[in-house]
């Protein structure tokens, strides 16, 4: 899976570069969440405007990745499309993960 990162006020930003994040490539995204985080990474911001839908397998991806955190760290995202956001809010995902409208104002409330 296509992934950018770059570090912004001590938050890793992520930005997946696919539509998608199914069944067959959650493995591969997960895997790279962890590798951030066992590097030392603890604030992640997950940048999803360029994915226009996860699957039960890349939720439980972003499940795992923040269980990987524990209370050490935060995973935001942002820019979370509509039918993403609508994926969220059916499983109840919006009250586990705080969401914010873009990277800026994620990144200005983390402080």
């Amino acid at each position: 899976m296509q992934m950018e990162s770059e570090s912004i006020n001590n938050i890793l930003v992520i930005t997946p570069r696919e539509k998608r994040i199914d069944a067959s490539s959650a493995t591969a995204f997960k895997g790279q969440l962890v590798d951030w985080i066992n590097s030392g990474n603890h604030r992640l911001l997950l940048d999803l405007g360029h994915v226009d839908f996860i699957d039960s397998s890349g939720l439980g991806a972003l499940v795992s990745a923040l269980k990987s955190l524990g209370n050490s760290g935060d995973l935001l995202l942002c820019n979370v499309s509509k039918p993403v956001m609508s994926l969220f809010n059916l499983t109840r995902m919006d009250r586990i993960f705080q969401i914010y409208p873009n990277r800026e104002e994620a990144i200005s409330l983390q402080g």
